[in-house]
C-alpha cells in the first residue's frame, strides 16, 4: 500500500524561550517572542520523510492552522523534505482559544479532501500539553491509532508500533489507514540545509480558512486566569543530624 501522509506542524513558542505571563493574567506574552515548530511535530515530519525515503509513502503533506506566521513553520517542514503544505488560517481570539477538537475536525476534512491514509502528529504540543488531537482525529475518522510511538514499521496493510507507556514499552499492530502520534525517541529530526531552504520557497502551499472547510473553530472553553507558579523559597544547609532534627521541630514537622 502506497501511503499519502498528512503531518501536523504546530507553531509554538520556542522551547529555549522563558515564557512570561502577561501583566493582566490573560495569557502568555507572544509578541516579539521567538516561535518555531513544535519539537514533537518535527519528529512527526521526520518519520513521514523516512517512510517516503523507504518508498513506502508517495507524498508528504505538511499542515498547520493559525495566523499568517504559520507559513514560516510550514516552510521549515518543506525545507526538511515535505512535498507541499496546507495553511488553514485562523486569526485573533479564535486562534488563541482554539481547542484540540477544532484542530481534529479541520484535519478530518483535509484527510478526506487529500485522500490521505496516514496521519502523523506529535504526541503533544509544548505550549498547552493537551495530548488530544491525534486521539480525537482517529475517533472522528473511525481509524486505528498508534500513540506515543517510539518505533514504527510498515507490514503490508498494517503498522507495527512500539509505544512508550508508564510501565515500559508496548508493541501493538494497527491496520491502515491510521493515526500516529510521535514520541521523543522515535527519531532525530534532520536539519534543513540551505539549498533545501531555498527550494522550499518554490514548493506549493495551499491557503484556505476553516470556514472553507465547513469547520466551526469557536471554543466552549475560556481561560479565566493565567498565573506563574509561586516562587520557591530558598533552602538552607545544616551541619549535622541533630541540627536537622532541631530545624524540623522548629518547622513543626517533628514533635
Amino acid at each position: 500500500m502506497s501511503l499519502r501522509v498528512l503531518v501536523g506542524c504546530k507553531r509554538v513558542i520556542d522551547y529555549a524561550v522563558k515564557v512570561r505571563v502577561k501583566p493582566d493574567n490573560t495569557g502568555v506574552v507572544t509578541q516579539g517572542v521567538k516561535h518555531s515548530m513544535n519539537p514533537f511535530d518535527e519528529i512527526a515530519v521526520e518519520q513521514a520523510l523516512q517512510l517516503k525515503e523507504q518508498k513506502l509513502a508517495s507524498e508528504v503533506i505538511a499542515f498547520s492552522c493559525g495566523p499568517a506566521q504559520c507559513v514560516e513553520t510550514l516552510r521549515t517542514a518543506l525545507a526538511m523534505g515535505a512535498d507541499r503544505a496546507i495553511h488553514v488560517t485562523v486569526e485573533g481570539p479564535e486562534y488563541e482559544n482554539m481547542q484540540p477538537l477544532a484542530v481534529a475536525k479541520i484535519m478530518k476534512k483535509l484527510v478526506e479532501k487529500e485522500e490521505a491514509n496516514l496521519v502523523v502528529v506529535g504526541k503533544q504540543a509544548i505550549d498547552d500539553d493537551c495530548n488530544q488531537t491525534g486521539q480525537m482525529l482517529a475517533g472522528l475518522l473511525g481509524w486505528s491509532q498508534g500513540t506515543f510511538a517510539s518505533e514504527v514499521a510498515v507490514e503490508s496493510d498494517q503498522l507495527k508500533v512500539v509505544r512508550e507507556v508508564d510501565g515500559g514499552l508496548e508493541t501493538v499492530q494497527v491496520r491502515l489507514p491510521s493515526v500516529l502520534s510521535a514520541d521523543l525517541r522515535l527519531n532525530t529530526p534532520r536539519y534543513a540545509t540551505l539549498p533545501n531552504i531555498m527550494k522550499a520557497k518554490k514548493k506549493p502551499m495551499a491557503k484556505m480558512s476553516a470556514a472553507d472547510l465547513g469547520v466551526d473553530v469557536s471554543s466552549n472553553v475560556s481561560t479565566v486566569r493565567v498565573a506563574e507558579p509561586p516562587v520557591r523559597q530558598a533552602g538552607s544547609k545544616v551541619e549535622s543530624v541533630p541540627d536537622l532534627v532541631q530545624k524540623l521541630k522548629e518547622k513543626g514537622v517533628l514533635a
